[in-house]
């Protein structure tokens, strides 16, 4: 069993819990984003640290600027006094990353297509969908296709022999095991071969094949038929009809990326308010106040390009909203700290004056 599997059998319990898989996926991101606290309250120290240190971080790089080596092993000295990593604030993001390229992955699969692909949750239609697709009619027996669409067939087979018939019989590489034999042409019927290598089983079990009933998805429809191919040599073939559709314009998913962009930029604007921006250097006040407008626009660009689940960003938006809440929790307590310690120094100032007194 993967990756992808596990994810997926993991919505599946959450939603059987909570009642919808978009709530799963929020429950997920909760999880996650719970077990990463503590590396992400260490993020933002971080960066209130370097905020805090980089006056002085200035003063050795204008000093050293002649002498590059010099400059750095002063730095390097400099963050071992103050115990300070710069690389800190990475490991985060690092670690999500994985996360985001699994639930991807999970929301992609034919598996989640077929167990529950066209689930809604509030505005969002379906979880599985991008941006730019096209919407099929799944089981109607007719494939609903355009030009250069790709098609993948399930993990498992059900197998029909002379004398038995073997379910779940396991398709090895389900993403090449299913091929088209010639071209593909909307409307028309589409001729689809597996080699019976593809199939897991014995010898002697292949060479008795009469049939088999194997599901096909079409990547680009999210469209899953459940097809009987008929064994022809060294393969099985089917030929199944086909109309052409055309791709659509999703609104919800393009509100959910603008959710995503706006909650992200709310986010980075949270993270950068301190009590210390007064001490900060104006040139890196500004690289981060650029960084903090021009980040959301760049990656929602590249989402409007790259498509993306609904489901991959509805746990995006809970990320960023949970970062919020984060942000602001840390900052409040970062403050007290800070009006702590500026407290007690006062408090030691005076009793020295005191005792000189």
């Amino acid at each position: 069993m993967d990756f992808t599997t596990l994810t997926i059998e993991f919505l599946g319990k959450l939603a059987s819990i909570v009642g919808n898989y978009g709530w799963a996926i929020i429950v997920l991101t909760i999880i996650v984003r719970i077990c990463l606290w503590p590396l992400n309250v260490s993020q933002q120290r971080s960066m209130r640290m370097m905020q805090t240190l980089q006056p002085k971080l200035k003063a050795i790089q204008d000093r050293y600027k002649n002498n590059p080596q010099v400059m750095q092993q002063k730095m390097m000295e400099f963050y071992k006094e103050h115990k300070f990593n710069p690389m800190g604030g990475c490991l985060p993001l690092l670690i999500q990353m994985p996360i985001f390229i699994l639930l991807y992955s999970a929301l992609m699969s034919p598996q989640f297509i077929q167990t529950a692909g066209n689930a809604n949750f509030l505005f969002i239609n379906r979880l599985d969908t991008t941006l730019r697709a096209s919407a099929g009619i799944s089981n109607d027996g007719v494939m609903g296709t355009s030009k250069y669409d790709r098609f993948i067939s399930g993990k498992t087979a059900t197998v029909y022999l002379p004398d038995e018939t073997l379910n779940n019989v396991k398709i090895t590489k389900p993403n090449q095991a299913l091929e088209i034999q010639g071209e593909l042409i909307p409307g028309e019927n589409i001729d689809f071969k597996i080699s019976l290598d593809n199939l897991n089983l014995k010898f002697s079990q292949l060479q008795k094949i009469e049939k088999a009933e194997v599901t096909i998805t079409d990547v680009n429809t999210k469209e899953t038929e459940k097809v009987t191919f008929n064994r022809q040599g060294e393969i099985l073939a089917a030929s199944v009809p086909s109309i052409e559709v055309k791709q659509s314009f999703h609104f919800d998913v393009l509100l959910l990326i603008a959710l995503f962009g706006l909650t992200m930029y709310i986010s980075q604007k949270v993270m950068m308010t301190t009590n210390n921006q007064k001490e900060q250097d104006p040139a890196q006040a500004a690289i981060q106040k650029s960084m903090g407008t021009f980040m959301p626009i760049m990656i929602i660009a590249t989402f409007v390009i790259i498509p993306i689940p609904a489901g991959v960003l509805l746990y995006l938006v809970t990320s960023n909203i949970f970062q919020i809440a984060q942000s602001i929790i840390v900052n409040k307590q970062m403050d007290i700290e800070h009006a702590s310690k500026v407290a007690d120094i006062e408090i030691d100032n005076a009793k020295k004056i005191d005792n000189k007194e």
